[in-house]
C-alpha cells in the first residue's frame, strides 16, 4: 500500500501513524454510531429553498467581498459566491457539503440548503481569489430548479449527472477568469465533488479537503447505513489524482467521517497526499476558524506556496 505523507503543526495538529491499514481498519475507533439512515426516499414536493438561509449567507460574506451568483450546470441553476480578479496567480474554488440532506432518520430533506454552510465560511476566510460553488439545489429557489429531486442530495449525490454539473460550472468560472492555477477546495461531501472534478480535469494544481468524504463505501459501512450504487466514490480514482499535490484535513473527534477513511485514502493515492487531524475538532466545528492556518501549511509535491 503506498504511504502519504503525515503532517503535524505546533501543537493544534496531530500526525495519523504510518502503518498499514487493515481491512478492518475501523473497528479501531470506539465511536458512537450517530443515528444516520440512507433509506428509502420520500420524494417530496419541492419547496422554495429557505430565503433566510440565503440572507444569512449573504450577511456571512458580505464582509469578505462575495457577491452572490448563479451559474448553469447542466440541468441545474448553481448558486454561487465570488471575490476573485481576472487572471489571478491563484483561484480557490470551494465546494459546500451535502447540506441538510436528511430531516430524520428516514426522511430526506424537501430543501438541502446547508445551515451552517461550512464550505462557504471557509471561502469567507481564505482572504484570497475565490469562487464558491453550492451543491445542485442548495440556496437556489426549487422554482429555478424543476429537475430537483431528493434523490440528487440522497443516493445520487455524488452521481455522474451531478459531478458533471459541478464540472461545467467550474468550467465557465475558469474561462471567465482565466487564474494562473487553480485549486478545489471540498468540505465534507465537498471533498468527494473535488476529488472527482480533479480527477476529470486537466487544470487542477492542487486539492485540499476538510471532514472531506473519500470514500462514501467505507463511511456508508460504518454508520451501518444504505449505499449510494448511483454515486461515485472517491477512493476509486485515487491512481487518476496522484501527481496532484493534496492535503486531507480531518477533525480527531470526527465521528461522521472518521480520520482511519482519510488515512486509507491518503495512502492510496501514495507520496503527494498529505494528512493532517486536528485535535479536539469534530466534524461540524469551527473550521473556518483554523483555516487561514491550515492555508499556510506546505502541500506535498510542491517546492513553493503563494
Amino acid at each position: 500500500m503506498k504511504q502519504g505523507p503525515q503532517l503535524a503543526l505546533a501543537g493544534l495538529f496531530h500526525s495519523g501513524d504510518n502503518r498499514p491499514m487493515r481491512s478492518s481498519f475501523l473497528s479501531r475507533f470506539r465511536l458512537p454510531r450517530p443515528a444516520l439512515a440512507l433509506a428509502s426516499l420520500a420524494l417530496l414536493a419541492g419547496c422554495a429553498s429557505d430565503p433566510d438561509l440565503v440572507q444569512r449567507a449573504d450577511a456571512l460574506v458580505a464582509p469578505a467581498g462575495l457577491q452572490r451568483e448563479e451559474v448553469r450546470g447542466g440541468p441545474f441553476v448553481l448558486t454561487a459566491y465570488v471575490h476573485a480578479r481576472p487572471k489571478a496567480p491563484l483561484l480557490r474554488v470551494y465546494l459546500e457539503g451535502d447540506g441538510r440532506a436528511w430531516i430524520t432518520r428516514n426522511q430526506v430533506s424537501p430543501d438541502p440548503t446547508p445551515h451552517t454552510a461550512m464550505g462557504l465560511r471557509l471561502a469567507a476566510s481564505d482572504g484570497g481569489d475565490v469562487v464558491y460553488l453550492a451543491r445542485p439545489c442548495q440556496f437556489t429557489p426549487m422554482a429555478r430548479n424543476p429537475i430537483c429531486q431528493p434523490e440528487y442530495w440522497a443516493g445520487l449525490r455524488y452521481s455522474p449527472l451531478v459531478v458533471s454539473a459541478m464540472d461545467e460550472a467550474l468550467s465557465r468560472y475558469v474561462a471567465r477568469l482565466q487564474p494562473a492555477r487553480l485549486e478545489l477546495v471540498g468540505f465534507s461531501g465537498g471533498g468527494a465533488i473535488a476529488v472527482l472534478l480533479a480527477a476529470r480535469r486537466k487544470d487542477v494544481s492542487a486539492i485540499r479537503t476538510v471532514a472531506g468524504n473519500l470514500d462514501h463505501v467505507a463511511v456508508n459501512q460504518w454508520h451501518k447505513v444504505s449505499q449510494m450504487p448511483g454515486s461515485l466514490n472517491p477512493i476509486d480514482v485515487a491512481a487518476q489524482v496522484e501527481r496532484i499535490p493534496q492535503l486531507h484535513v480531518s477533525g480527531a473527534e470526527d465521528t461522521v467521517i472518521p480520520t482511519a477513511i482519510t488515512h486509507s485514502f491518503v495512502d492510496q493515492v501514495g507520496r503527494c497526499a498529505g494528512l493532517v487531524t486536528v485535535q479536539g475538532m469534530a466534524h461540524q466545528s469551527d473550521w473556518d476558524r483554523l483555516w487561514p492556518k491550515l492555508l499556510a501549511v506546505p502541500l506535498p509535491c510542491t517546492a513553493k506556496q503563494p
